[in-house]
């Protein structure tokens, strides 16, 4: 979303990260990090590539947690995400990620304290990875592997706050494996930097139960167009489209509408995103049945290009400070 009054603004914005990238010096946990980030500030699709990741080092022998912020959590100080507790007190993409995967999951303003809460709770024997949510531009936490989205939306944004740009294509310099959609890879290799790891990802769209054929669609996601981009390619246009800001905390105030708006267009259910999914209590979904069945989308990536290795030949680095410049505390 582009923001032209904001203009004025970017090149301050532009001045403070580039300070932070020179000033911040990161802190080392004991074990490997690797952070999935994007260039924009939401909406290129990070998490179902958290979970790739977290799938792919599993897969490789690992143990794994994840360490995220929990945007908008009324939580505080350092958590473990209990899967089966409230998305409000730890964020909608943490539960996500906490009931689909089965490891742990830590929330916290510091990535690092969080990271020391999940290896003083490790009793397992193998090499423990963490993989931070979100974490490109999370400079106080070192990290051994920087994986990056990038999607056509970023080539036509602008920086923050005049769009959603964090950072600028110059910034993918600092990624070890730059992520691509399959649909734009093509399109988009050109800015990849010589040397960077390419993952080409398709996403998927999938769903527990059958869709309501005359389905209202409610979603509070970054870039909501991709969604209702990938239900139409499932076959489902719904009857109407209620949109909510990104990690929107509904409230029975915002379900009185949906309903409201679902007997107006005539709906017969609903269809939302798992992370929309995982913040409606139980009172809200029975009060959203009185019109159908809440429909989850699971969204989610495959990898048809790139592979673990580039993780792991990244994993083995020296020991000690010196690795990627960080400091321990």
């Amino acid at each position: 979303m582009k923001r032209p009054w904001a203009l004025p603004l970017v090149p301050l914005y532009g001045a403070v990260v580039a300070v932070k990238n020179g000033l911040v010096r990161p802190k080392r946990l004991r074990g490997r990090v690797v952070s999935v980030g994007s260039l924009s500030a939401g909406g290129a699709g990070k998490t179902p590539v958290v979970m790739l990741v977290v799938e792919m080092l599993r897969s490789a022998g690992y143990a794994v947690d994840v360490l995220s912020r929990g945007y908008g959590r009324t939580g505080v100080g350092v958590e473990r995400v209990d899967p089966e507790g409230d998305a409000g007190e730890f964020g909608d993409e943490p539960m996500l990620m906490a009931r689909r995967l089965g490891v742990p999951v830590w929330v916290g303003g510091s990535r690092f304290e969080a990271g020391l809460a999940g290896e003083a709770s490790f009793t397992g024997d193998g090499p423990l990875v963490h993989v931070l949510d979100d974490g490109f531009q999370h400079r106080k936490l070192g990290r051994d592997v920087d994986v990056v989205l990038l999607t056509r939306t970023d080539l036509e944004d602008s920086l923050l706050p005049a769009g959603d740009l964090r950072e600028g294509l110059g910034a993918l310099g600092r990624a070890d494996v730059v992520v691509l959609r399959e649909e734009e890879a093509e399109g988009l290799r050109g800015y990849v930097p010589a040397g960077k790891a390419v993952w080409v990802v398709r996403r998927g769209i999938s769903f527990a139960e059958k869709v309501p054929g005359r389905a209202m669609v409610f979603c509070g996601i970054g870039r909501p167009e991709g969604f209702l981009a990938m239900l139409a390619s499932a076959g489902i246009s719904g009857v109407g489209v209620v949109r909510f800001r990104d990690h929107h905390r509904y409230g029975m105030g915002d379900v009185a509408r949906l309903v409201a708006a679902a007997r107006e267009a005539g709906a017969d259910g609903f269809v939302t995103t798992a992370k929309d999914g995982v913040k409606l209590t139980g009172e809200m979904r029975e009060r959203l049945g009185e019109i159908g069945p809440v429909v989850v989308a699971e969204l989610g990536v495959e990898l048809v290009e790139g592979g673990v290795g580039d993780l792991v030949r990244r994993l083995v680095l020296p020991d000690g400070p010196t690795a990627r410049g960080a400091v321990t505390s």
